[in-house]
């Protein structure tokens, strides 16, 4: 790791303990909102929003590493800061793909924590396809788009959606606005609280000036740093569970000694530990050639395999451990089995990742 991903992994679990304490992000949800707009302050005057994005964008020039750093922080915090959705995802690729106009208007301000930007990416079956189901037609004035995209994180607080429609000639990811004329934006609860919206576009007329990218490479760009986005924030998710459940097991007793040194919960405390290393290594593999320009469809599959199917033992390990408190949904535990199980699905579970996997080495 470089010194710069030490930094930023450090302010920002500083930041995250002073602000996304268990009994703060419950009081959000009982409001009716996951976004904790002084936390997002915070991290914004910290420099954590600009730090890992490219010079264009006002940032330090970082890139995927340090934005993985940061990702796995907020995992740990079970934070539902939306820095996947407005810099990893939004900020990072209006900068790689738009013009300076659109970076000045979007980008600049979503790295000031001033705007959130947030990307349309799956399908109502929660998948992600290489042919998106909304339909963008050309017209004398530009394009009208149609569709709905649904469980679109940050979906309620974003100013601009980045949404891939198909396009006579392919794929194009285009810039909307909730103000857009035929946009309507819709709250969706997720396992662990609201925070998504369902977002209907009904003849969205869209300029030229609004399209990010008309080469097709913008959706599998954002596809693949979604994906891994999603590993990082589930090593995180993970990581601190295992950290929770094996403090209980100390500190918990039966029969006169902690539950930790009966062995089945040792061994299955063991599972978990090999489970989390699995889960870094091959999130670290995967963001390591993806951030090179490598091939890596194969370890972006198998980095995803492990965040469902590893992140769901783990999360299980962690409540039945916990015993009757793990399934209390005020007890901390509870919140990062939600978190888990939102992340093991998102963007497509084990099955799909399997399946990814072996289309990947059917062709090579």
């Amino acid at each position: 790791m470089t010194q710069s991903q030490h930094d930023l992994s450090e302010l920002c679990r500083q930041i995250l303990a002073d602000r996304a304490a268990p009994d703060r992000l419950a009081e959000l949800e009982r409001a009716g909102d996951r976004f904790d707009r002084g936390l997002w302050a915070d991290l914004a005057a910290a420099g954590v929003l600009s730090a890992a994005l490219p010079e264009r964008a006002g940032g330090d020039g970082c890139d995927l590493a340090e934005q993985c750093s940061v990702l796995i922080e907020l995992g740990r915090a079970a934070s539902p800061a939306p820095y996947l959705e407005s810099i990893v995802l939004g900020a990072s690729a209006v900068t790689a793909f738009g013009d300076d106009a659109q970076v000045d208007r979007w980008a600049k301000p979503a790295a000031a924590g001033d705007v959130v930007i947030t990307a349309a990416l799956e399908e109502p079956d929660g998948s992600f396809p290489a042919e998106p189901s909304t339909r963008a037609e050309p017209t004398t004035r530009g394009w009208r788009l149609s569709g709905t995209k649904t469980a679109v994180p940050g979906g309620t607080i974003a100013g601009l959606f980045l949404i891939p429609a198909m396009a006579p000639g392919g794929a194009i990811v285009f810039c909307v606005t909730p103000d857009d004329p035929g946009v309507r934006v819709r709250p969706q609860a997720l396992t662990d609280g609201p925070g998504a919206a369902e977002v209907e576009l009904t003849g969205v007329t869209i300029g030229e000036d609004r399209i990010l990218s008309t080469l097709g490479d913008a959706v599998a760009w954002l596809a693949d740093r979604a994906t891994v986005g999603v590993c990082a924030l589930q090593l995180g998710v993970a990581e601190r569970a295992l950290e929770l459940t094996a403090q209980h097991a100390r500190s918990r007793e039966q029969f006169g000694r902690p539950v930790g040194a009966f062995q089945a919960v040792a061994q299955r405390l063991a599972d978990a530990y090999i489970d989390v290393e699995a889960m870094r290594l091959t999130l670290w593999q995967a963001a390591w050639r993806l951030e090179r320009g490598l091939s890596c469809a194969a370890e972006i599959a198998t980095a995803k395999f492990w965040a469902a199917e590893a992140g769901h033992r783990v999360a299980h390990t962690a409540v039945h451990v916990h015993g009757g408190v793990g399934i209390d949904v005020s007890h901390p535990v509870h919140r990062y089995f939600a978190a888990a199980k939102r992340y093991e699905f998102t963007l497509g579970g084990a099955t799909t990742q399997l399946l990814r996997l072996g289309a990947v080495l059917a062709t090579t």
